[in-house]
Order: C-alpha cells, then sequence, then structure tokens
C-alpha cells in the first residue's frame, strides 16, 4: 500500500473508533504520517516509543491513598480527546508494556484512568524480519487481532518527496531515482501469526466500512479486510460483494493466488484472458500502484508457473514481454516488470524460449 492509501485508511480506521498498525521500513514515513493526520484533524501528537519505555512510564507510579494502592497518571497522559497516541516501535516493547497496551487499546484505559473521549491511537512498527529486534507480542493472535494491519509500500514518487523534505543527499535520490529496485528490500509481509477472521474482526471491518463513501469502499476494501481477516477471507468478500468494482486480476496481481488450476484447464484460460485483458487496460493510477509494488507483482506471476497450463502461462508472459519492447502506453512499466521477472527461475526459461 502506498503511503498515501495509508494515510487516507489510517483515518479512516481512527475515525471508526479502530487502532491502524502501519508495518514498513525506516524511511517510509509512518511517523510523519502520523504528524500529517494530527495536522489535518487539529490533534496534539503523543509519541510514545515503547522499546525506550519502562512500565512505570507507561502506566505511571504506584502511591498510597486511604490505605490502599492508587496508580497516578503517567506525565504523557492527555487531559481532553484532541490527541492521538502513537504507539511507536509495539514489536520491540518489553512484555509488561504490551500488556498495558493491550488494555489501552482494548478498553482505552490504563488501571483506572480512562482516555478522554475522542482520544485516537495509532501503532508502528517495522516488519518482522531479520533486519531488526522483534518481540514475541507478533505471535500472538490475540494483540495482532486487535489492529488493523496496513503494509507500507512507497512509490518511488512518494520517497522522492520524503526524502526532499528531510535533505536526503542528491547523490543518493539519482540513484535510486534510476535504480528503484535497490530502495528496500520487497519480501513479503509476515507478522508470523495467520490472520483470520473472527466475530470481532467482522465487527471491526464493518465499523470503518461505515466511514468509507461508496467510491473509497470500491478501491480499498480488499485493502482493509485483508489487514484484519487475512487474505483468504478478503478476496471471498470483496469477490462477493465487489465483484463488478474491483478487479480481482489487480487482486491476484499484488497478492497472489492459491486456488489449483491445473484440472480445470477451462478456468485457467479464463484466468489467463482476465489477467492479459486487464493489463492491456491499466490506466495512470493502476499502472502507479502496480509500479509502486512491481516486485510483488512479478513474484505472483512467476508463482502462476505452478497453477496454470504451461500453456497459459507462456502465453502471459508473451504478452508481457511483447508490451515492453512496444511503444505503447506503459511500455516503460513493462519493461521494469520483465527485469523482475527475469529473476525469478520460473520465469527465466520461459524468457530464453520466447
Amino acid at each position: 500500500m502506498t503511503v498515501n492509501e495509508a494515510l487516507l485508511l489510517s483515518k479512516k480506521i481512527m475515525e471508526a473508533g479502530e487502532v491502524p498498525l502501519l508495518v514498513g521500513h525506516f524511511g517510509v514515513g509512518k511517523t510523519d504520517m502520523a504528524r500529517q493526520i494530527a495536522e489535518q484533524t487539529g490533534k496534539r501528537l503523543i509519541i510514545l516509543i515503547l522499546s525506550q519505555m519502562e512500565p512505570g512510564d507507561l502506566i505511571g507510579l504506584p502511591t498510597r491513598q486511604n490505605e490502599q494502592t492508587v496508580f497516578l497518571k503517567p506525565d504523557w497522559w492527555p487531559e481532553d480527546g484532541k490527541v492521538i497516541i502513537l504507539l511507536d516501535e509495539i514489536n520491540r516493547a518489553h512484555r509488561s508494556i504490551r500488556n498495558a497496551i493491550m488494555q489501552l487499546v482494548i478498553d482505552k484505559r490504563i488501571h483506572n484512568h480512562l482516555l478522554p473521549d475522542g482520544t485516537w491511537i495509532m501503532a508502528t512498527m517495522n516488519p518482522p524480519d531479520e533486519e531488526y529486534d522483534q518481540a514475541d507480542l507478533i505471535t500472538d493472535p490475540a494483540f495482532i487481532s486487535r489492529f488493523f494491519i496496513i503494509d507500507i509500500s512507497p512509490s518511488i514518487e512518494e520517497w522522492q518527496r520524503w526524502a526532499e523534505q528531510n535533505n536526503v543527499d542528491k547523490s543518493v535520490t539519482e540513484f535510486i531515482k534510476k535504480f528503484p529496485e535497490f530502495l528496500y528490500t520487497r519480501s513479503p509481509l509476515s507478522l508470523r501469526v495467520e490472520l483470520r477472521p473472527s466475530p470481532r474482526s467482522w465487527y471491526k471491518l464493518s465499523n470503518v466500512l461505515k466511514t468509507l463513501t461508496d467510491e473509497e469502499k470500491k478501491k480499498y476494501t480488499y485493502s482493509l479486510a485483508c489487514g484484519i481477516l487475512g487474505p483468504e477471507a478478503a478476496k471471498a468478500f470483496v469477490e462477493f460483494g465487489y465483484n463488478e468494482s474491483v478487479p480481482i486480476p489487480q487482486l491476484i496481481l499484488l497478492h497472489g493466488f492459491r486456488e489449483i488450476l491445473k484440472d480445470d484447464t477451462d478456468k485457467a484460460n479464463s484466468l489467463t484472458l482476465r489477467l492479459i485483458d486487464y493489463l492491456s487496460k491499466l490506466d495512470d493510477e493502476a499502472t502507479q500502484l502496480l509500479q509502486a509494488n512491481i516486485w510483488r507483482v512479478a513474484k505472483n506471476i512467476s508463482e502462476l508457473a505452478s497453477i496454470l497450463p504451461t500453456d497459459s502461462f507462456y502465453a502471459l508472459i508473451r504478452y508481457i514481454t511483447d508490451r515492453a519492447s512496444s511503444d505503447e502506453k506503459n511500455s516503460q512499466f513493462f519493461d521494469k516488470l520483465v527485469e523482475q521477472l527475469a529473476t525469478f527461475d520460473q520465469v527465466k526459461s520461459v524468457l530464453n524460449e520466447i
């Protein structure tokens, strides 16, 4: 999801009283997004860097009152609801901090202290891979199910704007502009816990969908549902309710396709034709979306080699290479796509034969 899309959906999620969890590498602008939403809504931003906090910093210190132990409010506690609380680096927080976060996210309270009405909460974390220190909360389905997961993959243009605002050296920005594949390691998001639908997640999704316009529902329902239900339930939900609005080929290119089709030639050929038809009619917005996720698109296309019959897969790859060598609109996108496809063994042999 691009930064602009994540910005819009995070705001919608918080308007519905739910909590977005932004997942992205350092430098994609997660904290800047929180600042921008705060500025747009006239709210103050309170940033809690959880990896640097002790339990007392978050929950307040105990004191004695009327022969009982009570907890004082922590110094960051808001006095009114014109506030966004950003829970930063939740994947690196101590277990005692995570327990307090759970109460804050679920009940909007810590001990006897209730958050003022109107307070919004959002959270951020780095991708759960070997590049970042991790804590075991990302294996806890009860914890993760409280959030809408938003995986941020900034477009090159978005990163260039961020880099300019943050005085990144021109030699770096010029290099990334020419070689965008080196911006960051593109790896599929994995929270080490499989998101699954539940009565709670359906209720949360419903809350957010109520805040969207019909046009926004057509565009963003799958991304929202995927972040709270998981990809399988999200795909079924979109196909059921938005089949005419959301192009299913786009979902396949961005998120993959697991159904086995080798024993159903008609269905496999139909899928191939739908993909080619979709790629032949790309508008500027769709092209930008696929371009921003081009490694993922190439990976998902390569995996179709094990699902589609050989002739169908060859036809799809041949169409992409023909578009890359043509002077038609979007040929530059298809040229980049061929470059990415050539890095996958499933496609490399096909490209050599075409």
